[in-house]
């Protein structure tokens, strides 16, 4: 009791019949823990730390007659273990955090008399968890008493149960349950969803669960530019739907959406399009989906022109090709697995200026779209996969990458230590953007940066690091200062040929800056 264990003692001996352990850090039941102990039939384990139950920790206590695991960390349980434990009548499992009873659970179980999961974290459970249970197995069933068959007391309270059609089942098994079950609280309560919150079971009627249905009351809008447009999608279904808007084949990101319930099984989804732009002509879909099924609704989005009731042509295009091309991308932050992507933009409402990003390796042919709303001007990329190089671009929406709007990085090798891995990217990075000599801020190559320059950077931070672990006298190691000082020894030769690539991208961008001010004062 109240001592350091951590671990079950070994060398226990054989003939011990009841062990109690408890408050003494334990963390896990790893296999055969109690495998040389055949005689145990009590075995007390409450108030630890226990998280971990192997499949065959219970091996060789056939005469296990009560277990409790009261107070620990149990997220879930190996029920097939109760099978080297035929003789087990007392399973205690309270104040734990199992979420999930499989309908198999009890199976290996026939002789309980006493099963507490009360103040666990279960929300839905199928009543075929009990109608599976051996004691149920019998010619009579469904709460009906066996001849000789002796009561199980049955604790299940004080979980979250969500009240919804999942639980039907469940909740109709509680209200008929009879001798040889035995509710230890018989007044289970509701947790959600909705009014439904601190009802007891009695005082519910849940209906049979039913597949997602969307509609639209509007198919078919037109709006002049520069108005908010709000679109509508009603859905019913139980249990409550999960509501996705689609533009384009593409999920949109940046949006408002609000949700309201109209009754207890349908709400209303509206999406909000701030100050209509031509870019947002098209298509959107609202699509629901529960584990039943899915549906969807379209909704066309028309912009009136000037001076008319009658919406644009469809040859009108969706964005002036020339329209506010200038866009300074920058990737801001680096870490183990990720960056995070910053972007300006010289445009005449940048508060209401949409974006995508387009996203994926640099070989690919087809990159992520990732549509981004006003106002937002960063994004974070995770999961990158070591030692791949990758494209990155940011574009006014619906327009195509251009010059100017991408990054090119390669990320480092995949070593075990984090910490060393991240140098490693800032390495390759970082002495990309030296030798190249782009943007003051930019941790990156540019695509209009020769690849083979890339490639040579590369090689060079691989050579820097095979001499890093071994340095001779008065070398520096690999830090910001001898990175620059890489660069300046000239990991790519061809400067000549560098600095006649900056002075276009340069020539590129005072243009593009002159244009918008041509265009602006003719506005």
């Amino acid at each position: 009791m109240e001592t350091a264990l951590r671990r079950v003692p070994e060398n226990i001996p054989s003939d011990f019949v009841k062990i109690r352990i408890e408050n003494s850090h334990l963390t896990e039941l790893p296999r055969g823990s109690f495998l040389g102990v055949g005689a145990l039939e009590f075995l007390w384990l409450n108030f630890n730390n226990i998280t971990v139950m192997n499949m065959k920790s219970l091996e060789g206590l056939s005469n296990l007659t009560e277990l409790r695991l009261q107070g620990n960390k149990l997220s879930s349980v190996p029920w097939t273990a109760f099978h080297d434990t035929p003789n087990l009548r007392i399973l205690d499992l309270k104040h734990n955090r199992l979420d999930v009873l499989p309908e198999n659970a009890l199976r290996h179980l026939p002789g309980l008399t006493y099963l507490d999961l009360s103040f666990n974290k279960l929300t839905v459970i199928s009543r075929d968890v009990f109608l599976n249970w051996p004691l149920y197995q019998g010619p009579e069933r469904h709460g009906k008493r066996e001849d000789g068959a002796a009561n199980v007391v049955l604790a299940l309270h004080d979980n979250p149960w969500l009240c919804d059609c999942r639980l039907k089942g469940f909740v109709e098994f509680i209200r008929s349950v009879s001798p040889p079950i035995i509710l230890m609280n018989s007044y289970l309560t509701c947790s959600g969803p909705g009014v439904r919150a601190g009802k007891f079971f009695h005082e519910v009627e849940i209906k049979t669960c039913a597949k997602p249905v969307a509609t639209a009351p509007l198919t078919n809008i037109t709006r002049p530019l520069g108005v908010n447009v709000t679109l509508t999608c009603v859905i019913s279904g139980r249990p409550d739907p999960v509501v996705q808007w689609t533009y384009g084949l593409k999920i949109i990101r940046g949006f408002t959406e609000s949700q309201t319930q109209v009754d207890e099984d349908t709400f209303k989804s509206e999406l909000v399009i701030p100050s209509l732009h031509l870019a947002d002509r098209g298509v959107y879909t609202c699509a629901a989906n529960n584990f039943i099924g899915n549906s969807s609704s379209s909704i066309l989005v028309n912009i009136k022109a000037p001076n008319s009731s009658s919406p644009l042509s469809p040859s009108f295009p969706l964005a002036s090709a020339e329209e506010n091309v200038y866009i300074d991308i920058r990737i801001a932050k680096q870490t183990v697995y990720g960056i995070t992507l910053e972007w300006y933009a010289v445009t005449e409402n940048p508060a209401e200026t949409w974006y995508t990003i387009h996203f994926g390796k640099f070989e690919a042919a087809r990159k992520e779209l990732i549509y981004i709303g006003p106002g937002i001007n960063s994004y974070s990329v995770t999961d990158l996969l070591p030692v791949t190089k990758y494209e990155v671009c940011v574009t006014l929406k619906n327009q195509a990458p251009r010059s100017g709007q991408c990054v090119v990085f390669m990320t480092g090798s995949d070593i075990s230590e984090l910490e060393q891995r991240e140098k490693l990217i800032h390495i390759i990075v970082i002495v990309c953007a030296m030798v190249l000599a782009v943007p003051a801020g930019m941790y990156a190559c540019t695509t209009e940066t020769r690849f083979r320059c890339l490639d040579r950077c590369a090689e060079a931070c691989k050579r820097r690091r095979s001499t890093q672990k071994n340095p001779k006298p008065g070398e520096r190691q690999g830090t910001f200062d001898s990175l620059q000082a890489g660069s300046d020894e000239g990991l790519c030769r061809d400067s000549n040929e560098d600095r006649r690539t900056r002075r276009r991208s340069e020539d590129k961008t005072t243009r593009a800056k002159t244009d918008q001010r041509n265009a602006a004062e003719l506005y």
